[in-house]
């Protein structure tokens, strides 16, 4: 069992986690949608309240170099583990490095089943060195793999990016990568792109928000329905003519076609490998593979195949079965501890987000520890940068319900606006997505505040406070050759902040800033406002006592 505090009893009503997804510090105000919204709350916060940054990316986080935005699974990884562990591109790196990857039983599997079959393996994934979802590098080494192992057809389903890369960069990795797969072919082996489409419409639906978008990705990968191109450099092309001003992420279903016929169906006997290492826009395709009973949509025929995904998306439902790499273990989460200790704990946010404060913060798992609750609110099916507000009041509303009912001594929520909308491109939007949630934040610490109670105020990541690519060498906003700005849709390096809101102690209670400080740190730092010492498996407390 936790220990308690022999400095400090803990404050008297509840502790709150608060996060705001997508809100970063900078390092100047240039193209920061957050410096240009109205946001009386957070100003007055900054202005009186105790805050420090913390480190939010690269091996703050787990990933593999400090290069390496990070993203909204590793972060709620890192908030409720308390603790840093090597996460989904580092673990399928140095598997491939290893060479740990090819002697696994899963990729073995893959090779027979093709091997058994047409001799075909599948490909599908997000197409770009992002490294937040997928790495097209580790693409590569699979596709080199599989022709070294004697498989003879190699097709390639690729969703474009635009989101963790730049807008337009769809082209920066298909016209290489299909000379590289021009290259690599030969009599024996034929590899291609066949199919694909942007991101956000086509198969990366998560939390279940969108399965039109799943039964999308579906008929274009598995049926081989959309419009026909003869590779998909002319696919992005033609697609952005067709479509003026839409980004990648956005871009229509493509199929690649040789005389009408598409090349790249996915058929019974064919072996198919999902390839982000990611999970949450994972695990809705994989369940169209891989469920004998799925009813989310008409598969119009269900294809006997080989599946695997780069990593096992979801423990807890074994989703998918067949993985070739294998996850983090977990272990020692402060939601498992505080359910030990018999501490009521409450997590809400929008559907968008909804897995990032139970699963990912729960350390990869589907199941409540005992007395968590967990409130979903719904998201609405629209654009992000058509309704910038998303559901902000109404997770407030659930939040405020659930601290006025004295059941919970440990609440935590994401507001998901500065991230959702930050990834749109939209400056405009994302304002107004960072003044909805400032106007629900004052309403949640009246709250906070009315039940004796501290919040601590953060983000998984930066995004909103970039939303223009910056020049490396002037500072300022690049530019399109009409003289537009380059919007960024991608995460940011930047830190975000701590802050500490606190009407119940008297001013005892302050916070610490270190040279390392990071998401990780925070687990133990809410143990501490509750006056219990933290696990020894966790980072470091950041909070001082006077």
């Amino acid at each position: 069992m936790l220990q308690k505090l022999a400095s400090f009893p803990g404050v008297a009503g509840p502790v709150v986690v608060i996060v705001m997804d997508g809100y970063g510090l900078p390092a100047n105000d240039t193209g920061s949608a957050i410096a240009a919204a109205r946001k009386p709350t957070l100003d007055a916060l900054f202005a009186s309240a105790p805050h420090i940054r913390l480190r939010a990316h690269g091996t703050a986080v787990g990933m593999p170099s400090d290069d390496d935005m990070g993203n909204s699974e590793v972060g709620h990884n890192a908030i409720g583990a308390g603790q840093v562990y090597a996460q989904g591109a580092a673990l399928v790196a140095n598997a491939i490095a290893e060479g740990a990857i090819w002697n696994g039983q899963a990729w073995q599997e893959i090779v027979a089943g093709a091997k058994a079959g047409r001799g075909v393996v599948h490909f599908i994934g997000l197409f770009s060195d992002g490294n937040v979802h997928s790495h097209i590098d580790h693409l590569k080494a699979m596709v080199e793999r599989a022709k070294a192992e004697g498989v003879r057809t190699v097709r390639i389903h690729a969703l474009l990016d635009g989101r963790d890369v730049p807008e337009t960069s769809a082209l920066d990795y298909v016209v290489p990568f299909e000379a590289f797969l021009a290259g690599i072919s030969d009599a024996g082996f034929d590899a291609r792109i066949a199919s694909g489409g942007g991101r956000q419409y086509i198969t990366m639906d998560r939390y279940d928000a969108n399965w039109a978008m799943v039964e999308k990705g579906w008929r274009t990968h598995v049926l081989g329905e959309g419009r026909q191109f003869a590779n998909a450099t002319a696919a992005v092309n033609g697609l952005r003519e067709q479509n003026p001003g839409t980004i990648d992420q956005d871009l229509p279903e493509f199929v690649v076609a040789d005389a009408g016929q598409p090349i790249g169906t996915i058929e019974d006997g064919d072996s198919v490998v999902f390839f982000n290492f990611r999970g949450d826009r994972a695990i809705e395709i994989t369940r169209a593979f891989v469920e004998a009973d799925f009813a989310k949509f008409d598969r119009v025929r269900h294809p006997q195949v080989t599946y695997a995904g780069m990593l096992q998306y979801d423990g807890d439902l074994q989703l998918p079965k067949r993985f070739l790499v294998a996850p983090p273990a977990i272990k020692e989460t402060s939601g498992e501890w505080f359910s030990k200790m018999g501490l009521a704990q409450f997590a809400c946010s929008e559907t968008q987000k909804f897995g990032h404060v139970t699963y990912f913060w729960n350390g990869n798992r589907s199941g409540r520890f005992a007395g968590e609750t967990w409130q979903e609110v719904p998201s609405d099916v629209v654009p992000f940068e058509q309704r910038p507000w998303m559901k902000a009041a109404e997770i407030a509303d659930a939040m405020i319900a659930a601290i006025q009912s004295g059941q919970y001594r440990v609440l935590r929520c994401n507001f998901a606006n500065g991230d959702m909308v930050g990834h749109t491109g939209n400056f405009r939007a994302a304002t107004m997505a960072v003044e909805a949630v400032d106007l629900a934040l004052g309403r949640l610490l009246k709250a906070v505040e009315a039940a004796g109670g501290v919040a601590l105020i953060t983000a998984d990541h930066g995004n909103a406070d970039e939303m223009f690519e910056l020049d490396k060498k002037s500072g300022q906003p690049a530019r399109h050759p009409d003289g537009s700005f380059k919007a960024k849709t991608a995460h940011t390096l930047n830190p975000v902040p701590l802050i500490l809101f606190d009407c119940a102690s008297g001013g005892r209670l302050g916070l610490r800033q270190t040279e390392g400080a990071g998401l990780s740190n925070i687990a133990a730092t809410v143990a501490n406002l509750l006056g219990l010492a933290a696990h020894p498996a966790w980072d470091e407390s950041l909070l001082e006592v006077s």
